[in-house]
């Protein structure tokens, strides 16, 4: 009977010690609030490649895709600026990591600077109205996607770095909960797989969905 319940004891608790080894890998898995921010930045920028092909192409003598083009600035516009920009980046990152000072401090004037002139193109983009003309409109896309670029490379390994290290693990990981709330409180649930679903549609649409196309030969 002794053997019996040692035994029961012994499966129990492997139990116990395989169901917290689940747990572990389950919080191993989650997405921290860095990784967060810059996965929202590998959807942005797949919507200013379709900008850069849409520029292309204009210079090119094509007709743009003008139905791709408003639904890729609207993406940038409600996932990019109105959530990232504002609610993420422009809230919680800016303010601490211009506190904690160091060289990364002096790019933040100009990152606002920058989210104000990508703002202002979105709304040329979307304004009712006639649309820009052909030249206008390769013009703003060219600039978009030029000032971007730079603008998340910074960010990543520059300011994103700032923040964490100004950061203590508890208040990270704080941060990483709160961005969770503040995106299904915006988007309804995940709002980073439903930017993703949407950027995938945009690149079906504009025949830009096959990555082996870009493989130069």
């Amino acid at each position: 009977m002794l053997e019996r319940r040692g035994m029961l004891f012994k499966v129990a608790a492997s139990g116990l010690v395989l169901g917290a080894a689940a747990g572990c890998d389950d919080k191993d898995k989650e997405v921290g609030a860095v990784e967060d921010l810059m996965r929202e930045h590998g959807v942005i920028r797949r919507a200013i490649l379709v900008y850069r092909a849409t520029a292309t192409r204009l210079r090119a003598g094509d007709p743009p895709d003008t139905a791709a083009v408003q639904r890729t600035t609207k993406l940038v516009r409600e996932f990019g600026q109105d959530y990232h920009e504002r609610e993420l980046e422009e809230a919680y990152l800016f303010p601490k990591v211009r506190s904690a000072g160091g060289p990364a401090a002096g790019y933040i004037d100009v990152l606002l600077e920058q989210h104000r002139r990508g703002r202002a193109i979105t709304d040329r983009l979307l304004a009712p109205g006639p649309a820009p003309d052909r030249e206008e409109l390769a013009r703003l896309l060219d600039a978009f996607e030029l000032m971007y670029e730079h603008h998340a490379a910074r960010e990543d390994t520059v300011v994103f770095p700032a923040w964490k290290k100004a950061l203590s693990g508890s208040e990270l990981s704080e941060m990483g909960e709160k961005f969770e709330d503040i995106e299904k409180k915006r988007f309804g649930g995940d709002g980073f797989e439903k930017a993703v679903r949407e950027i995938d549609a945009i690149e079906q649409s504009t025949g830009m969905a096959q990555l082996a196309q870009f493989t130069p030969g």
